[in-house]
């Protein structure tokens, strides 16, 4: 099981850092934490925030590829059903040889109407389109569909769908699953052999949501309002397009109670909970949630990557015991 982290270049107004000033400082806790043995580096792709939640992925593990020498770099996820699949294939594959072999393409449909909008695509169709995609980019990294072509044949691709439906979707398609849903296993490793793979081939990954700390009850309360903006963003832009009202803010006391500061052996805890019995190559805790303070994140990416990692990296799981995953 690899260790990584999941990065969402969010800087949001209330305190804000000059642009430039925070992808550079983003590029260079990123460097920091191959330094400390991060196995991957995830980003996800959104448009229209406020606070720039990173648009543009694949343009960023560019400029990742070229600053890191091992570290796998990958999307969770990038919205192919609003990208034509060339370019997003001849994307995937230069970063790739930049990177020397090191991309994780991970394709989702995201759950925003505007997005849709903007590509001229039906969102009640995303996830058909987002099927027709996959199969087309798969067509094109691992034939010769791009030149140059990429480092990684065959190349590994990701759908982060989530419940029954969407593993099944995943299992037809032959990808790796990114979602850490225990209810998700059996649809998909279903599918899979229902469409000739064998179900050993079976991955899984996701995110985690953890900050690692030395005291849980002064850090908590350190993140709280980082934490409380990212759940209010997510359901406030969740909800443009739908006619829906804008959804009241969340319960920050309920948060502060559900939230898990945790220290280093609770998060061992944690993860082995819930990724035992998962055929789970990869998980990836936030690095930072919506621009936390800096001694916050680098402390957590320390006792995440110094303590966490090693204890959890290599535990073999009572799938792979029983299934040779």
């Amino acid at each position: 099981m690899r260790v990584g982290l999941f990065f969402d270049l969010r800087n949001p107004p209330g305190w804000r850092r000059p642009w430039a000033d925070h992808y550079a400082r983003t590029l260079e806790l990123i460097e920091g934490a191959e330094a400390q043995g991060a196995d991957a580096v995830w980003f996800s792709e959104h448009h229209f925030f406020e606070d720039g939640y990173l648009p543009q992925p694949l343009t960023f593990a560019a400029a990742v590829a070229a600053r890191t020498s091992k570290v796998r770099i990958g999307t969770a996820i990038t919205i192919a059903a609003i990208r034509h699949p060339v370019h997003l294939a001849e994307q995937a594959a230069i970063v790739d040889l930049l990177s020397n072999g090191r991309v994780e393409l991970g394709i989702g449909a995201s759950y925003r109407i505007p997005y849709y909008e903007l590509a001229g695509v039906p969102f009640h169709r995303r996830f058909g389109v987002t099927d027709e995609r996959v199969a087309e980019v798969r067509r094109l990294l691992d034939g010769d569909g791009v030149r140059p072509p990429p480092v990684q044949r065959p190349f590994p691709i990701w759908l982060g769908y989530q419940g029954p439906q969407g593993a099944a979707r995943a299992g037809r398609l032959g990808t790796g699953l990114l979602t850490l849903n225990r209810s998700s296993l059996e649809p998909y490793r279903n599918a899979l052999a229902e469409a000739g793979h064998d179900p050993g081939t079976a991955r899984m990954g996701g995110v985690i949501d953890l900050i690692v700390a030395d005291d849980p009850e002064r850090v908590r309360e350190a993140v709280l309002p980082f934490v409380a903006y990212q759940a209010n963003t997510y359901r406030r832009y969740g909800a443009e397009g739908t006619g829906a009202p804008e959804p009241k803010p969340v319960n920050e006391e309920r948060l502060r109670q559900t939230f898990p500061v945790v220290t280093a052996d609770e998060a061992v805890a944690l993860i082995n909970e819930r990724t035992d019995g998962l055929p789970v190559e990869h998980i990836y805790p936030w690095a930072s949630i919506a621009g936390m303070p800096d001694d916050v994140v680098e402390r957590h990416v320390e006792l995440l990557l110094g303590q966490v990692a090693p204890a959890v990296r290599g535990v073999e799981s009572q799938s792979s015991k029983t299934t040779g995953v």
